[in-house]
């Protein structure tokens, strides 16, 4: 009986003994595994970051590149001395805007854009209104103290026919006379000149208008 009974003691030592050995064993694997695991993420994480930053970084130099405002003078034709500007900004913003071009004919504006149903105003214009009614499609017709009673009444009466256009003293220019249109500008120093009319003609409601048939109306007054 004794042998018998130290035999069954030794054997259940024995399970003890190795089922504490797997646990061990099981205790070294699972925490192999998460040292692999937190390796793994920590890489992947990593990479992630690394190719965001690339893949942002790229998107940033993209946009800026896009953003970049260019200005050229055209050289021949109907509109010669015509200076037009590309890649102008369109974003609804508040406050002053500081514009690449006086008068501005493109760029960032307010959400409210300028009537310019044919309106004739004595009063000058606050620009981020005046450059959204552009962004519509607008003709804008600007003039300073030099430009002749005669010519100021002469370009009103074509504006008061003509929807989506207006105009309205503008001292910040160089001509007596300037035609405006989304990213185009022609100085002019007589209302007689043809150039009024074909301006009119190409540029109300024309190919470069961001936001053809948008309206005229229901903005702002003064």
């Amino acid at each position: 009986m004794g042998s018998k009974g130290s035999k069954t003691k030794g054997s259940a030592a024995d399970r003890r003994a190795k089922i504490e050995e797997l646990r061990r064993a099981e205790k070294a694997r699972e925490r192999r595994f998460r040292a692999i695991t937190i390796t793994s993420v920590a890489v992947i994480v990593a990479g992630l970051a690394v190719g965001g930053y690339f893949l942002v970084d790229a998107s940033n130099k993209k946009d800026e590149k896009e953003a970049k405002v260019t200005s050229s003078v055209v050289k021949t034709g109907e509109f010669k001395g015509m200076k037009t500007w590309k890649n102008l900004g369109r974003t609804h913003v508040q406050g002053t805007v500081k514009y690449a071009m006086s008068p501005p004919v493109g760029g960032n504006h307010n959400q409210v854009w300028q009537n310019c149903n044919g309106d004739v105003y004595t009063k000058p214009l606050a620009n981020e209104n005046a450059v959204h009614a552009l962004e519509h499609g607008a003709v804008w017709v600007t003039y300073t103290d030099k430009a002749s009673k005669e010519d100021i009444a002469t370009l009103s009466e074509r504006v008061k026919k003509t929807p989506y256009s207006m105009i309205s003293p503008y001292q910040e220019q160089d001509a007596p006379i300037v035609l405006n249109a989304w990213g185009n500008q022609l100085d002019i120093q007589k209302a007689s000149d043809p150039r009024v009319a074909a301006f009119f003609k190409k540029f109300v409601q024309g190919k470069q208008t961001p936001e053809p048939g948008a309206y005229c109306t229901n903005g702002k007054t003064s």
